[in-house]
Formats: C-alpha cells, structure tokens, sequence
C-alpha cells in the first residue's frame, strides 16, 4: 500500500531499446546513478521478448529536472553509439592503422557532437516514453541524412598526418580541461566520463574518452596505457599537463 500511495506522487519516465542494444539503457541509468539516488527516484529495467527497458519514477518536483537529464544521456547514446555503428560500417578508408581509424571515427564523432546532441535534445524535450531505435528511424532522419552526407563526402584514403591535422583543428580553441587520474577521466567538476563505452571497441579508452570531451587541456595523474600515451603526446603535445604523480 506504502509503495502504491508513493508511485502516485511520483512521474514516470520510460525508455525502450533493442535488447541487443541494451547497454545504452545501462549507460544511461550508471550515468545518472547518483541523481537518482539524490532525488529518491525508483529504478527499474526489464527485458521483454526482444525489447530491453529502463523505468525511472521520479518524486513530481525534480521532474524537469530529472527529464532533462535523460533526454541528455538518450541524446549522447544517438550520437554517439548510433553515429559511430553508422560510420564504422559505411567508411571505406584506405591509410590508416586499425587503432588510427579508431581515432578517426571518433574524432567524426566529436566534430559535431555538441550541435548534434543540441538537435536530439529538441526532438526529445518533454517526451516520457522513449524508444531510442524508433526516435532515429523516424524522428531523427534529417541528422541521419546529414551523417551519410559526411561519409559520401570522407575520401576513401586518409592519412596519418591528415588525422593530427585534423584532430589539431578540432581542439584549437578549445579550453575546457580534463583531468586522467590512472586511466580514469573526469571533467572540471571533477564528474567521471564514460562516453567511450558507448562504442563497441575495447582499446584506446583513455585518447578515445579524451577526444569525445572535446577538451583543450589536459592533466594526468599516475599512469595510463602505453598506446594512450603514446598518442595523447602526438596529438595533443603542450596541450598535456603532467601533474607529479604521473613520475611516481
């Protein structure tokens, strides 16, 4: 009876995706997993047949709140996740090393990703009941028709010098800062960032990571992966800062 009396003073919000897909749903919910516990929301995920879904109810006055959140999270799982199975499986490039086309789509990825999370937000706004692979079949086709312009316009040869070039264009003006505490990388307030699994791809956690934050600047502290290393130097250079125990 307690729990029935609370639901009715509580919103509702509900988010559906292919089961196959379901790690959006997760990412989603870990993401926001400290507002939920924050604000007393009941959360709640279920599979069904080939549908996976996430139920947050949430107490009516941190509703806007909350829901904006969402839409924000659902918006980087579309352009992200959903941009990159598009790019990974339509660009034929020519170049590259396997680790570098990685960068590459990423680096695609992060381009547009402020603009493009801004055109999902919109299309999202206010809606409570969401299914992710039906807002990008049929709400979202004019990004998607934007995307495949990107990839007919990608040449099929791509150098490892075009990618610095390119990766250096990308960050010029940017002043944001991250900080990389062993591997892991959070923003100036010092919040994780996670946006990296989204992809289905198992290296380069930490360049990747950096990349799709969109940052000018960087701090390390204590160590990271070689390979990371290696190319956090190459692209980014006198952008890093090494804090002393990354010496350690």
């Amino acid at each position: 009876i307690f729990l029935e009396r609370k639901l009715k003073c509580m919103a509702k919000v509900e988010i559906t995706e292919n089961k196959k897909l379901g790690e959006n749903l997760f990412y989603i919910q870990s993401s926001l997993s400290e507002m939920f516990n924050h604000a007393d929301c009941m959360v709640k995920t279920t599979v069904l047949g080939d549908r996976a879904k996430l139920i947050i109810n949430c107490p009516e006055y941190y509703f806007d709140i909350i829901n904006a959140e969402i839409s924000d999270k659902i918006a980087e799982v579309i352009t992200i996740s959903y941009k990159y199975d598009m790019f990974n499986k339509q660009l034929k490039l020519g170049g590259l090393s396997k680790e570098e086309r990685e960068i590459l789509l990423v680096s695609l990825i992060a381009a547009d990703l402020e603009e493009d999370k801004k055109f999902c937000f919109e299309k999202l706004k206010g809606n409570t009941n969401v299914a992710i692979d039906g807002m990008v079949n049929f709400r979202l086709k004019p990004l998607i028709k934007k995307w495949q312009e990107i990839i007919e316009y990608m040449p099929t040869c791509f150098f490892p010098s075009q990618l610095k070039q390119f990766i250096e264009y990308l960050i010029e003006n940017r002043k944001r800062r991250v900080y990389i505490d062993n591997g892991k990388i959070f923003d100036g307030h010092y919040r994780r960032l996670k946006k990296h699994t989204l992809i289905n791809y198992d290296k380069l956690n930490v360049i990747r990571e950096v990349i799709l934050s969109n940052c000018g600047e960087i701090e390390i502290n204590g160590s990271i992966p070689q390979t990371d290393e290696v190319y956090l130097k190459e692209y980014y250079g006198d952008r890093i800062i090494f804090s002393t125990g990354y010496f350690n």
